[in-house]
């Protein structure tokens, strides 16, 4: 049986960015998560919190904590509804950047993670829902 918690969280501006930091770190150390995968699953949501922020003019982050009977993690799904991504495949490689970043935003948080999702429809915006176990 899967048992959940979950909190929707604002992504306006840096300030909301530091915040799901913050939670992000609280919520994984309770989880019991090693110090090395908390500081993946804070870096990842760092990174698709800013990306939510920058890319996609601001949206929310749902914060789920799900044990079942074999397995305690965490899932994390960015939600905006910005200009989205044109080209997914693209955007997930290595140093591609619309900005002034390095390009590992997306393609990071997918290696720092167990599960990576991504949809996102042009002119309607982007989902990402990114999962750890412990």
């Amino acid at each position: 049986m899967l048992q959940q918690s979950t909190d929707v969280l604002p992504l306006r501006d840096d300030r909301d960015v530091v915040r799901v930091r913050q939670i992000v770190r609280d919520k994984t150390a309770r989880l019991g998560f090693s110090l090395i995968d908390q500081t993946k699953v804070v870096t990842a949501a760092s990174e698709l919190a800013r990306n939510t922020v920058l890319h996609g003019g601001g949206g929310t982050v749902t914060l789920e904590s799900l044990r079942n009977d074999t397995r305690i993690g965490i899932r994390l799904c960015f939600e905006d509804h910005g200009p989205g991504i044109p080209d997914i495949e693209l955007a997930l490689r290595d140093g591609y950047t619309t900005k002034k970043g390095l390009g590992l935003g997306l393609s990071g948080s997918r290696r720092l993670m167990n599960e990576f999702e991504i949809e996102s429809t042009p002119g309607v915006g982007t989902k990402v829902r990114v999962t750890r176990w412990k």
